[in-house]
């Protein structure tokens, strides 16, 4: 990342207010670049965050001063946003800057929690006062609620992210939809309740979240895009409570990164009340609540200002998941074979058909599938086909696994662009060699 640009999508339609908007993000841009820069001084970077702080507390006040002249009913709302950004957030990022002696590190930290507040603020508090509003549920029927909350989430997503949201599934167990980000946040409300929310993005979706949202193209998740996505989290969030006024979930209490085994153990513990799975268009997302503690007894640092980036960057450097194998094959055999096969290196899952295959792989995408070409109903070629005809599943490697090799049944699949075509009578070793070579030359490109 060596650029942040002002959308013209962030613009509401207020003159002064989108004017002020584009010097924050022309300013974090010049600050990103002077902290990339070798030859930096401490001296500039400390200027720019100075700069960049003062411009920010001015355009607060000039936001609130315009909110309360044509008598925004939200006022005290956004101005409490405004209130804990300034007197708690930007305190605790100036305090890591200073001890760090302005590290890149620490700069990095204070440009991704200012792009991820701002942005989602800009998309929805102040859309809000340009009389942008998502709609507020008010003394619903509890039968209700569960529409509500998706269609308050399909709004939000729509207007902040710019993406269409479906729900898959409203009984979200923790199954696997790919490599994902999971962020925890536990709040307190008036009477000391708990409220425990889970956010999981599915790695390519919050690429291409922060991507548009930038203007830029990430190919990797590193610490900027945690910290864009955790406090873009935040607001929407904040967003949320909004539109439920019963809702009181008040202050923000910890706040914790979950690696995928994390949460299959919240939910073997406790399955929350709301667990949502949606299909974003660009990967999946869930949200879950639940008023338990689902991970009682399990070591999760809280971040704070101070642990943030040391505590992302371990993160990120975690042990590194299996490769998931989806084995589709008639025979009960053959699949037990190829999961005792590889079972030990990889993550295997299995389907002993191919309309089970496609089902399966719309919420447990795999790293390859190993695919039979003779079958029942629905052969190999035909799967493959199915596989290729849809955009969000058509880019997954595939390899044949048959008992067929004669040129024909070979010629038939070459333009559907499998990555192999193994026999099923080779060598068990040579079988894994495949597998493992293919893998290493992935990684290596």
């Amino acid at each position: 990342m060596n650029n942040i640009v002002w959308n013209k999508r962030y613009e509401m339609g207020v003159d002064f207010v989108d004017k002020e908007h584009k010097q924050l993000f022309a300013t974090m841009s010049k600050l990103l670049k002077i902290s990339e820069n070798e030859d930096k001084s401490e001296y500039a970077c400390r200027e720019g965050v100075k700069y960049l702080k003062n411009h920010t507390i001015e355009h607060f006040g000039h936001e609130e001063e315009y909110m309360r002249s044509i008598n925004y009913g939200d006022y005290e709302i956004h101005k409490r946003l405004h209130d804990n950004f300034q007197n708690n957030t930007l305190p605790a990022l100036e305090k890591e800057l200073e001890e760090t002696n302005y590290s890149q590190d620490s700069i990095r930290h204070f440009l991704g929690v200012c792009i991820g507040w701002m942005v989602a603020h800009t998309q929805t508090e102040d859309q809000a006062i340009a009389g942008k509003r998502v709609t507020k549920w008010v003394d619903i029927p509890h039968d209700e609620e569960m529409d509500a909350l998706k269609q308050t989430i399909i709004q939000l997503s729509m207007e902040v992210l710019q993406l269409k949201a479906k729900v898959v599934s409203e009984q979200y167990e923790g199954e696997d939809f790919g490599k994902a980000f999971f962020c925890r946040f536990v709040y307190r409300g008036k009477a000391k309740e708990k409220w425990e929310i889970l956010l999981g993005y599915e790695e390519r979706l919050l690429l291409k979240i922060v991507s548009d949202m930038l203007d830029t193209e990430y190919l990797k998740v590193d610490d900027m895009v945690i910290n864009i996505t955790r406090y873009m989290s935040r607001q929407l969030l904040d967003k949320l409570q909004e539109c439920f006024p019963s809702v009181s979930l008040c202050e923000l209490e910890s706040e914790s990164l979950l690696t995928y085994e994390q949460v299959v153990n919240a939910f073997e513990r406790v399955h929350p009340s709301c667990s949502l799975l949606f299909d974003m268009g660009s990967g999946y997302f869930t949200f879950c609540v639940t008023t338990s503690d689902t991970l009682r007894g399990k070591i999760i640092s809280p971040l704070n200002a101070e642990n943030a980036m040391s505590e992302i960057k371990k993160y990120l450097k975690g042990e590194k998941r299996k490769k998931k194998i989806l084995v589709v094959d008639d025979s009960d055999f053959m699949r037990q074979s190829i999961l005792n096969l590889l079972g030990n290196d990889y993550d295997m899952i299995e389907s002993s058909s191919s309309i089970a295959a496609i089902k399966s792989i719309t919420v447990n995408r795999p790293d390859l599938i190993l695919l039979d070409y003779e079958m029942p109903v629905c052969d190999g070629r035909q799967t493959l086909e199915m596989i290729r005809s849809d955009k969000e599943i058509a880019d997954i490697p595939v390899i044949f696994l048959t008992g067929r090799g004669d040129m024909d049944s070979v010629k038939k699949v070459m333009s559907l662009k499998p990555e192999g075509y193994l026999l099923k009578t080779l060598p068990e070793k040579d079988i894994k060699k495949t597998i493992d070579d293919f893998f290493a030359k992935r990684k290596k490109a």
